[in-house]
């Protein structure tokens, strides 16, 4: 039914958009944090990256067309990986800081606030455009259930 697969589509929209939001609170959070657990240096920061999501498995798509069924790849999207950003950590003169080094130099992340702020502003669009769509699909589905009265 493709009133479902269209809710499917949207709600993965949402669902990673949400996770966008997410990853992007922790950047921020952690913008300061000059230790992690493991012990390797500053927090490092993350991105979300994002794939195309098939509705069908190779396998549905090659039956669907067996059978003489019209076979849409319209699926959604997916989260394919939380990656590090491998970008440079800033240096930043504190000698008082118990995480300088022999120079006096402390690791920061990589976090930049603005870059963090453009992207939560761009994962706040796509999420808004993807409740906007949810809402048109329900107007929609209920003009057609008004029809059967």
């Amino acid at each position: 039914m493709a009133f479902l697969s269209s809710m499917n589509v949207v709600g993965s929209g949402l669902t990673a958009q949400q996770l966008r939001l997410d990853v992007i609170s922790e950047n921020i959070t952690n913008q300061n944090t000059t230790r992690t657990e493991g012990g390797d240096g500053p927090y490092r920061r993350k991105v979300v990256v994002l794939q195309s999501q098939d509705r069908m498995t190779p396998f549905q798509q090659a039956l669907a067309q067996a059978r003489g069924e019209t076979v849409s790849s319209q699926g959604g999207v997916q989260v394919a990986e939380i990656a590090e950003d491998p970008s440079d950590f800033k240096l930043v003169y504190d000698p008082t800081n118990p995480d300088a080094n022999a120079d006096g130099y402390v690791e920061m992340p990589n976090v930049d606030l603005i870059k963090e702020i453009a992207d939560a502003m761009s994962a706040s669009q796509a999420y808004s455009a993807d409740v906007t769509a949810f809402n048109v699909l329900k107007q929609v589905t209920a003009k057609g259930l008004e029809i059967g009265k």
